[in-house]
């Protein structure tokens, strides 16, 4: 029993041990070349309101909902046509459309696997229906 508790603190001290020597595997330098650098946690998106001839729609209300919380943010386009929402999560869903005098535009999504930090999504709106 004695030699069994001595060779238990034994391999207790040398587990401790090596732990605090552990050497990371692939090189130790954190400024190598083939990391990849930390993601955003916010990005910019903007976009422009358009009709179907490539026209702006001024006005629009654009309409952004966090699909994670559901809480919805709007803009009003602007003379021509463009909106920004900035400071968004890198790490959530958003979904996006346009609506004005009645008329929509198809619903597009902003998905959190987008890893550009300044997407760009244009909407369109038939303003001849």
């Amino acid at each position: 029993m004695k030699w069994l508790l001595g060779n238990a603190m034994v391999f207790v001290l040398a587990v401790s041990c090596s732990a605090q020597f552990q050497i990371p595997m692939g090189g130790g330098s954190s400024s190598s070349p083939n990391r990849k650098a930390t993601r955003n946690t916010s990005r910019l998106l903007t976009g422009a309101v358009l009709d179907k001839s490539d026209k702006p729609v001024s006005n629009a209300v654009v309409y952004l909902k966090n699909t994670k919380t559901l809480a919805i943010k709007t803009y009003i386009a602007q003379n021509d046509g463009t909106y920004r929402f900035p400071e968004l999560s890198s790490n959530v869903d958003y979904e996006i459309y346009a609506q004005k005098e009645g008329r929509k535009s198809n619903v597009k999504t902003l998905s959190q696997f987008d890893d550009r930090e300044k997407p760009n999504i244009n909407l369109r709106i038939d303003m001849n229906k």
